[in-house]
C-alpha cells in the first residue's frame, strides 16, 4: 500500500475501535454525574433499578447493606428501545425492518412482507412498477423497463443486471421485534430436469430491545427450460445492529455467488414463433456448443456507527434524543470486492432461416456463424478474468438544531475517501502470469439538509462533489419536497424531485482487454438533469407520476456490443399511472408506463408497457384462511429491444429485430392460512393459445414456456 492508503486504513481501524469506547465512556460519565447531582448511589448505572440499592420496581429495604447475599442476584433491567431512528408508531409494531442510508445517519423503514399483497408475483424483478425485462429464467439477468429506475452508479457494472438478486449495502435488511422472527420460503416449478427453485431463509433475534442480529439467505436457480440456461444465484447477509439512545452501530457481511451458463439466445425468432419443438430444449441456441459460462463472486463488509452528543440536558423523562438538540458524529468503513470469470470455446451455429431467397421465395440456411467476431488472445478458448475492489472510508457529522421533526430537522455533512483497485489480464500478463492492477484514489465531500412542517410538508436538499483525484469534477445535487393534504383524515400526497448530475463513466467502459473485446477510451463526463412529479391517494390506491430527463454524452453499448458515447443530448419523458379498483371481493389492479425517447438508437424504450391483475379475494374461514384467485398479465408495444452480450454481461442496443406486442398471462391461486402463505400458479397460460408467438422481452432471449408452480412461505414469531 502507498503511504496515503496506510494512513487511511489505520485511521479507519482506530475510529472503528474508539467510537464505541468513547460512547460507553460518555454514557458512564453522564450517568455518574447525574447520580452525584441527584444524591444517588454513585455507581456507574445511576438510578437503574436493581443497580443502585433501591431494589426492583420501587421495592424498599433492599439496600446493599441488608441484601441477602444467599439469594440469587437480580438481573439488570433491560433498557427499552430509545433510538432516535424510530417513532412511536414504529415501536408499536410487533416486528419491522429497515435499511441504512449509504451516506447519511438515517434509516429507511419498511414493513415486513407477510401479506398476500404481492405474494403471487414470485419473480422479484416484476414487483416494482411494470417490472424488468428479463432473459427468461429465474436468476438470469434483468433490466428495468422504466429507464429512470435503472441504477446509474459506476460500481462493478458487470453485476448490475443481477441487482434483483444481490445483497448490497443499500438493501441488506436489519430487523427489530418483540419476538424472534423466522421466515422460510420455497417455490418450485417444472420437471426435475428443467426445475426452477427459489429458497429463502430469514432469522432475526433481538439480544435486547436496542440490539438485534439477523441472517438472510436467498438461493435462486433454474435448470433451464432451454439448452445451456442453467443458473445458480446465492445471496447471504449477516447483519448486526445496536440502536441505542446515544450510540448506534450497523454492521453487515454480504456474500453473493452467481454461476450461469450462457446460450446467447435463439438462432432466430422463427424458432419460437413459427416452429413447434417437442421440448423447449430442442430450440437451437447461438452458444449451445461453446460451453460459455459466467462465474461471479462478491464479498462485502461494512460498519457504520454514530455517537450522539446532546446539546441539552437529558433527563429520565426524555425517552430518546429525537426531540432534543444534538450533534451526531460518525464513521463508516466499507470493503467490497467483485470478480467475474467468463469462459467459452470457439464454435459456430447454423441458422436454418438465415437468408431469404427472393427468387425462390424461400428461406435458406446459413452455416458456420460465429457469435463473436474477434478472438484477440486465444483463437480457440476464452478465459477472461476481471475483478474490482473498493475500500471506502467516510467521516460524517449530523446537526439536529431543534428536533428530528422540526422545520430544519438535520444538517448533514461528510468527507469520504475511496480507494479502487481494478484488475484484469492483458496480453503481457498471459506470459508473466500476473494480472494488471490499476489503482485509483478519489475523495469527495457531501452534505444534506431537510425538515418537516408538521405533517403537511417534508423537504430536503443534498449534494456530493469530487474536488480532485479520480472522478475529479463529478457533481450531483438534488432537492425534493412532499406536500400533504387531508380530506377527513385521508391523505393526498404530492411530491416533486429535481436532480443534476455530472459523472465519470465506469472504469470498464473506458478500459477493457479481453479475448473478444478490447478498448481504451477517454470519454467525456455524462450529464443528466432529471425532474420527477408524483401524486398519490393511498386510500383509493391511486398513483400518477411523471419523469423528464435530459442526458448528455450518454455512454451505451451499440449494435456491435462495443461501448460508444453519444455526442449530443437525449431527452426521455415517462408517464406512470397506477389505479386499483375494488368491487366487493373483486380486485382490478392496473399499472401503465408510457415512455417517449428522442433517439431510439441511443436510448431505446417501449412506448407503452403495462401490468394488470384481476382477481377475486375472499375468506374461506374468517381470520383463518383467505384466498385469491385470478390472472396477471404483462404487455409492451413492439420496439427494438436491447439484446444481451454474455462476454460483457451487458445489454446492448441492437437494431435487427423488434420485440413486443405479446401478452404474457399467468393464472394463480394464492392463500394465507394463519401464518403460512401458499401459491399455485400456471405461468404463461396463453402459450400457443393467442398472441403472435414471439414471447420475448429481450431480443433473441425467449421467456419461459408454460409451466406450473407451487410455493409456500411460513413465518414464525416465537
Amino acid at each position: 500500500m502507498t503511504k496515503v492508503q496506510w494512513i487511511t486504513f489505520v485511521a479507519s481501524v482506530v475510529l472503528a475501535v474508539m467510537l464505541p469506547v468513547c460512547s460507553y465512556a460518555q454514557l458512564d460519565a453522564a450517568a455518574l454525574a447525574r447520580a452525584q447531582r441527584e444524591g444517588q448511589n454513585t455507581n456507574i448505572y445511576g438510578g437503574i433499578p436493581g443497580m443502585d440499592g433501591t431494589g426492583i420496581e420501587g421495592e424498599e429495604g433492599m439496600t446493599d447493606e441488608n441484601a441477602d447475599t444467599t439469594e440469587t442476584k437480580k438481573k439488570r433491567e433491560k433498557r427499552p428501545l430509545e433510538s432516535y431512528y424510530f417513532e412511536d408508531t414504529v415501536r408499536a409494531l410487533r416486528n419491522w425492518k429497515w435499511t441504512v442510508d449509504r451516506d447519511y445517519n438515517r434509516v429507511n423503514i419498511s414493513p415486513l412482507d407477510t401479506t398476500l399483497a404481492d405474494w403471487r408475483i414470485d419473480y422479484v424483478f416484476y414487483r416494482e412498477g411494470v417490472g424488468d425485462m428479463a432473459l427468461g429464467g429465474l436468476g438470469q439477468s434483468t433490466q428495468a423497463v422504466n429507464w429512470f429506475n435503472r441504477r446509474q452508479d459506476a460500481d462493478f457494472i458487470f453485476a448490475r443486471s443481477y441487482d434483483a438478486y444481490t445483497a448490497r449495502i443499500d438493501n441488506v435488511p436489519f430487523y427489530n421485534g418483540k419476538t424472534p422472527l423466522t421466515n422460510m420460503m420455497y417455490l418450485e416449478s417444472g420437471q426435475k430436469r428443467y426445475r426452477e427453485e427459489h429458497f429463502e431463509l430469514v432469522h432475526s433475534q433481538n439480544i435486547s430491545p436496542s440490539t438485534s442480529a439477523n441472517v438472510s439467505y436467498k438461493a435462486r436457480s433454474t435448470m433451464g427450460k432451454y439448452d445451456w440456461q442453467r443458473t445458480k444465484n446465492h445471496a447471504l447477509s449477516v447483519a448486526f445492529a445496536h440502536t441505542g439512545k446515544r450510540y448506534s452501530v450497523h454492521a453487515a457481511y454480504m456474500h453473493n455467488s452467481i454461476d450461469t451458463r450462457e446460450n446467447g439466445g435463439v438462432v432466430g425468432e422463427w424458432a419460437i414463433a413459427d416452429t413447434v419443438f417437442e421440448m423447449p430444449s430442442g430450440v437451437p441456441m447461438r452458444l449451445a456448443s461453446s460451453e460459455a459460462h459466467n462465474h461471479y463472486r462478491n464479498h462485502s463488509f461494512f460498519i457504520k456507527q454514530a455517537l450522539a452528543i446532546p446539546l441539552q440536558r437529558v433527563t429520565e423523562y426524555d425517552f430518546s434524543l429525537a426531540d432534543l438538540s444534538a450533534i451526531y458524529v460518525g464513521h463508516q468503513l466499507e470493503y467490497n470486492t467483485w470478480s467475474k470469470v467468463y469462459t467459452d470455446k470457439r464454435s459456430t451455429y447454423t441458422n436454418q432461416r438465415g437468408h431469404y431467397n427472393e427468387e425462390s421465395g424461400k428461406w435458406e440456411p446459413v452455416s458456420d456463424i460465429s457469435y463473436y467476431d474477434d478472438w484477440f488472445i486465444d483463437p480457440d478458448n476464452t478465459r477472461d478474468s476481471i475483478s474490482e475492489r473498493l475500500l471506502s472510508n467516510k467521516i460524517f457529522i449530523q446537526v439536529q438544531p431543534w428536533d428530528r421533526n422540526g422545520i430544519v430537522s438535520t444538517i448533514d455533512g461528510g468527507i469520504g475517501i475511496d480507494m479502487h483497485t481494478y484488475s484484469y489480464l492483458r496480453l503481457k500478463d498471459y506470459v508473466s502470469g500476473n494480472m494488471t492492477k490499476d489503482k485509483r484514489l478519489e475523495w469527495y465531500i457531501y452534505g444534506a439538509t431537510g425538515g418537516k412542517i408538521k405533517r403537511y410538508a417534508d423537504w430536503g436538499f443534498n449534494f456530493k462533489y469530487h474536488p480532485s483525484g479520480y472522478r475529479g469534477g463529478d457533481l450531483s445535487i438534488g432537492a425534493d419536497i412532499t406536500l400533504r393534504a387531508f380530506i377527513r383524515e385521508h391523505p393526498l400526497i404530492l411530491s416533486g424531485r429535481f436532480s443534476q448530475e455530472l459523472r465519470t463513466p465506469s472504469y470498464w467502459q473506458e478500459n477493457l482487454f479481453s479475448n473478444h473485446y478490447v478498448w481504451f477510451n477517454s470519454f467525456d463526463k455524462e450529464s443528466e438533469t432529471r425532474f420527477e412529479v408524483n401524486f398519490s391517494v393511498p386510500d383509493i390506491a391511486l398513483e400518477v407520476g411523471a419523469w423528464q430527463g435530459v442526458i448528455g454524452n450518454l455512454v451505451y453499448y451499440g449494435n456491435d456490443s462495443r461501448v460508444k458515447q453519444h455526442s449530443g443530448t437525449v431527452s426521455l419523458t415517462s408517464l406512470y399511472a397506477r389505479k386499483d379498483f375494488r368491487i366487493a371481493g373483486f380486485h382490478f389492479d392496473h399499472r401503465a408506463l408510457v415512455q417517449i425517447t428522442s433517439d431510439e438508437n441511443v436510448l431505446p424504450v417501449p412506448t407503452f408497457s403495462g401490468f394488470l391483475s384481476y382477481y377475486y379475494e375472499f375468506w374461506v374461514k374468517r381470520d383463518v384462511l383467505r384466498v385469491q384467485i385470478g390472472i396477471d398479465g404483462r404487455y409492451n408495444t413492439s420496439y427494438y429491444a436491447p439484446s444481451y452480450n454474455p462476454a460483457l454481461s451487458a445489454f446492448f442496443n441492437q437494431r435487427e429485430v423488434k420485440v413486443g406486442n405479446y401478452p404474457y398471462l399467468d393464472a394463480f391461486v394464492s392463500a394465507k392460512w394463519k401464518r403460512m402463505r401458499i401459491l399455485l400458479k400456471l405461468q404463461h397460460l396463453n402459450q400457443n393459445l393467442f398472441g403472435n408467438g414471439e414471447y420475448f422481452q429481450v431480443a433473441r432471449y425467449p421467456l419461459n414456456p408454460r409451466m406450473f408452480k407451487f410455493g409456500i412461505s411460513w413465518s414464525f414469531y416465537d
